[in-house]
């Protein structure tokens, strides 16, 4: 009926105990009739009897912004959401049972919840004793009964935050019988009346959450919190609405050939369209993972337009038979459904690359778009169709990131090279999956890289895409001056590219200059909002130039991001471990292992999977694994020594005498130029 808290009385210098009376029990007494009884008490002096010091009247007010209520309701629902899968019920969430440390919240007495799951609830509940406090106790364990489940949790939740942000519990009486009796004759008032500033979704949620029976609440109360995430996601929207670029999300067209082989040139007209789209910097343009996820979809189209936050949908198909090709495409609203733009192009196979302006053309036409780059058509990168579909598979393969698809990628490109010994873009490919072979899975293909990166600029110095491998070929090769000029060069030539702005951040962070990785890690973040990797390494470099505020709010991000990716795959192995290494740099270091043991049974011999693992490892101080798990993904082949030296994940680690050890082994194992 109180709570007692340790203070300092800044007046006379001392240490004092301050008891603050619920708003119930304060409401029975009266404030008169408290500052009566309060005075004849503060007059007894005896050795066994507490001296009242003082005492008084103070009204609650909300203090915490709804970004930090949001924020905290995640964490707890996370930890709420873990207890109830190996169910355990609290059954007593107030906010006496949650305290704060570093800014982050605890939930107290798990331990006579898991006792009352275990063996007396349901003595409890026989002999018709409702466990809980009155304020915030659930309906069910209001009225005694059994099966009690995770949803009960929920409402008590949804009832103390009801508090964070009302300043009082929604129902308040002069009894604990009849706060209990109001749950049973009628919801409590919108929060939406008591504070008419919050979104009304928000308010939505916590009447939702407060519901009389609980099949009408959220599954879980980490559905809840992210609904209340999703009303400040929204307000914030309406906010930028003025501002804000339309999206559209281009979805894998469909192969409609008799032969199920051109699937791949399907796939590959839908890469071309997505980046000439993106070019034009008109557009919010999901990336190619989060579209190709929908990739023979059976959801309606508002289904996939909401999870990929998209205003507009670009669907098609194409048929490719010998020399002719027919694609229709259609723009979709993904809110009502209605056709905005629809066309068929049927034209000799190698007008191809005429198409796909065309139809970027049209788009910009269709949604009216104002431009921020130039719309001028692009040259052809070939004339050989067969080239082409070659550097397409090449691409498609690449984009697996696994050692034997960069083999089989590498032989794409040369075949597609074959055909025209000047496809400069063919080049940049084979020296991108050669280099990557190299960096990430120890083959010696580093001079191949460095020879085909080299070729595509003597084709074309102005192409983008050359100068972004030559500058990832001469980082791995440690020339890291020279790399930095050509991104920055690549940068210039095209500053849509999101690829180009990832490795730049990379190799800066390898080079040691984090403020200017934090810099381009931004800009990367900027291009693709949806996409989770650049917020996670921005994290580290927030975390290496010592900004905890910045760290923890793009960790947030990122944490959204990735929940974002697993909710369209969920079998995302990159939203998992890099999810995992950021949950834990946020203090949910459980979910984090759960995270990553997620990924290692999915994965369990990629080293870039068991690489992260060991940063993971060391952000928690587990330095036995952390190592253990170094050496595995080295062992797996793992090859770039400079990251391990950087990365700001692996500090506890690198204090480690052993780690010094496992580095100079790797680069024992290297050629000299590229230790």
């Amino acid at each position: 009926m109180a709570a007692v808290y340790q203070a300092a009385d800044s007046r006379h210098h001392r240490t004092v105990a301050v008891k603050v009376l619920s708003p119930e029990l304060a409401a029975a007494v009266g404030t008169t009739r408290f500052l009566q009884e309060i005075t004849t008490v503060a007059g007894l002096n005896h050795p066994n009897i507490v001296p009242v010091y003082d005492s008084g009247e103070h009204e609650r007010k909300q203090s915490i912004p709804l970004e930090e209520i949001v924020r905290l309701t995640g964490r707890i629902a996370a930890a709420l959401d873990f207890a109830h899968r190996h169910h355990v019920v609290h059954r007593d969430i107030k906010p006496e049972n949650i305290i704060l440390f570093e800014g982050e919240p605890l939930i107290l007495d798990f331990g006579i919840a898991k006792a009352l799951s275990a063996d007396g609830a349901s003595t409890l509940t026989a002999t018709g004793i409702a466990v809980g406090t009155p304020a915030y106790l659930s309906p069910e364990q209001a009225s005694g009964g059994r099966d009690i489940d995770g949803r009960s949790d929920q409402y008590s939740l949804a009832c103390t935050i009801y508090e964070m942000v009302a300043g009082k519990p929604p129902f308040t009486a002069s009894s604990a019988q009849a706060i209990i009796a109001m749950r049973f004759t009628g919801p409590p008032r919108s929060l939406s009346d008591l504070v008419p500033t919050i979104p009304a979704r928000f308010s939505d949620t916590i009447a939702r959450a407060l519901s009389l029976e609980p099949e009408d609440r959220f599954d879980s109360v980490s559905k809840m919190a992210q609904e209340l995430k999703l009303s400040l996601t929204e307000t914030e929207r309406k906010l930028r609405a003025e501002n804000r670029k339309p999206s559209l999300a281009v979805l894998p067209f469909t192969n409609v050939s008799t032969d199920p082989e051109n699937e791949f040139f399907a796939d590959g007209i839908t890469e071309d369209i997505i980046n000439s789209l993106t070019r034009l910097g008109a557009l919010t343009i999901p990336s190619r993972t989060a579209s190709f996820a929908f990739k023979k979809h059976s959801s309606d189209l508002s289904d996939i337009g909401r999870k990929l936050k998209v205003e507009n949908l670009l669907e098609g198909s194409v048929r490719k038979a010998a020399n002719h090709l027919r694609v229709s495409v259609q723009l979709v609203e993904v809110t009502s459904g209605n056709a905005i733009w629809s066309d068929r192009y049927d034209r000799e196979l190698a007008d191809v690359f005429a198409i796909q302006d065309e139809i970027s053309s049209s788009i910009v036409d269709a949604m009216k778009l104002v431009l921020t780059r130039p719309s001028a058509a692009r040259k052809p990168p070939t004339h050989n169709i067969r080239a082409y579909e070659y550097y397409i598979r090449g691409r498609q393969l690449y984009h697996q990131r696994r050692p034997e698809t960069m083999i089989e990628a590498a032989e794409m490109y040369r075949k597609a090279i074959e055909l025209d010994p000047n496809y400069a873009l063919a080049y940049a490919g084979l020296a991108d999956s050669l280099g990557v072979r190299y960096g990430s899975f120890g083959a010696s293909t580093l001079s191949q890289s460095e020879e085909a990166a080299k070729h595509s600029l003597e084709l074309d110095p102005y192409l983008a895409e050359a100068h972004a491998s030559y500058g990832l070929v001469l980082s791995y090769q440690g020339r890291l001056d020279e790399s930095q000029k050509e991104f920055e060069r690549a940068m210039e030539l095209d500053p849509t590219s999101y690829d180009t702005a990832y490795h730049y951040g990379r190799m800066l962070a390898t080079k040691g200059d984090l403020h200017k990785a934090v810099e381009i890690f931004q800009h990367a973040a900027s291009l693709r909002p949806d996409d989770f990797q650049a917020y996670a390494f921005l994290m580290s470099m927030y975390m290496g130039v010592g900004d905890l505020e910045k760290e923890q709010a793009v960790g947030r991000q990122m944490i959204e991001a990735a929940e974002h990716a697993l909710l369209i795959n969920p079998g995302d192995a990159r939203a998992l471990t890099l999810g995992a290494g950021v949950l834990a740099r946020l203090g949910e270091v459980e979910r984090g292992h759960e995270w990553l043991q997620r990924v290692l049974e999915l994965d369990p011999d990629n080293a870039i999977v068991v690489m992260n693992a060991a940063c993971v490892e060391s952000m928690c101080g587990n330095l036995d694994e952390s190592l253990a798990h170094m050496k595995r993904s080295i062992d797996l082949g793992f090859r770039n020594a400079r990251w391990l030296r950087y990365d700001p994940d692996l500090i506890n680690a690198r204090k480690d005498p052993r780690f010094m050890d496992v580095i100079e082994k790797l680069e024992a194992t290297l050629p000299k130029e590229t230790q």
